[in-house]
């Protein structure tokens, strides 16, 4: 199916986060973009996470819907975490006031929720705030997958340590059936390099087995302008230019703006990967306490998020 929906052109990915193991809030958050006609699904690499959002996908009466795993390497922040030193800490508040996720209250942080995007490191006037990584061993992921149906699995590839990413990724290469995508972007690289990167990842694999991430700012998507959608499209391009056997899926920084300027600049996408946009606008619904009891809520939340998939699948 996966193949299908990357074909048809029109694929919506719904990206959870990385590092999110909120069951409650992906559960919400599944369900209300299942009903949106969302069908790909980008999760942290926890079995409680999957099967919840297998769950939602249940309780929206949705029989086909693709999941994906997301791994990263160490101190990719995707799998990041943050910690506050609390001998530096004077409770100001500025941290919490920005954490997109509400990971943080009262100066502690709920791990479960922190998805390491480094907002609240950039506000912290006293440098109290630091991260740890917690990515995770890919035999126990493969291990918590294997009788899971997963569709994709996605290597988060952005730091310098290349022994690192392509030891892992060979690792998949091996022990891995289903489509693989890697997850990059030009924080840390050069043009060339990231193509140089991406080229040496997907030689010898099958053609159209494999999808690309053109993260364009990573964990950045968090206003609906041309502005922050604008890296999307143009490391996107850069892959584009190389014509590779792969599928292109837009990412870092995407928004409801997305689809038109990458239309507008010709890119030739297969799909777009929503995060932290997504969640924006749904966060005040998905953290109602009545979110299962009160339809309104639901339909409320529907409402929201329909344009957005829309912009994608229509």
């Amino acid at each position: 199916m996966l193949k299908n929906l990357l074909e048809a052109k029109k694929c919506f990915k719904l990206v959870c986060g990385a590092g999110n193991e909120d069951v409650e809030e992906i559960k919400r958050l599944v369900y209300i973009y299942a009903l949106a006609g969302c069908k790909f699904f980008d999760l942290s690499a926890s079995e409680e996470v999957i099967d919840c959002a297998k769950e939602a996908l249940k309780l929206a009466k949705i029989n086909e819907a693709c999941l994906c795993v997301s791994v990263g390497i160490k101190n990719d922040p995707h799998v990041n975490k943050a910690v506050i030193d609390y001998d530096r800490c004077v409770n100001c508040g500025a941290c919490e006031a920005i954490c997109p996720q509400g990971a943080i209250h009262y100066a502690k942080v709920k791990k479960i929720k922190c998805i390491g995007c480094g907002r609240c490191w950039k506000v912290c006037s006293r440098a109290a705030i630091s991260y740890i990584s917690e990515e995770k061993n890919l035999n126990e992921i493969l291990s918590i997958i294997k009788n899971k149906k997963i569709d994709c699995l996605e290597l988060h590839a952005m730091g310098t340590d290349e022994d690192e990413i392509f030891t892992k990724w060979q690792y998949l290469n091996d022990n891995f059936d289903g489509f693989l995508s890697v997850c990059t972007s030009r924080g840390k690289l050069s043009d060339e390099e990231l193509v140089r990167r991406i080229k040496k990842m997907t030689e010898g694999r099958k053609p159209y087995s494999t999808i690309v991430q053109a993260d364009g700012f990573p964990m950045s998507g968090g206003a609906d302008d041309y502005k922050t959608t604008l890296q999307t499209v143009a490391t996107a391009e850069i892959v584009q230019n190389e014509n590779l056997p792969v599928y292109l899926i837009l990412s870092g920084g995407t928004n409801s703006k997305t689809t038109e300027l990458a239309k507008m600049c010709g890119i030739d996408y297969n799909g777009v990967a929503v995060g932290s946009y997504a969640r924006k606008i749904v966060k005040k619904f998905v953290s109602r306490d009545d979110f299962w009891t009160n339809n309104r809520v639901v339909e409320d939340a529907l409402q929201t998020v329909q344009p957005l998939v829309n912009t994608v699948i229509l």
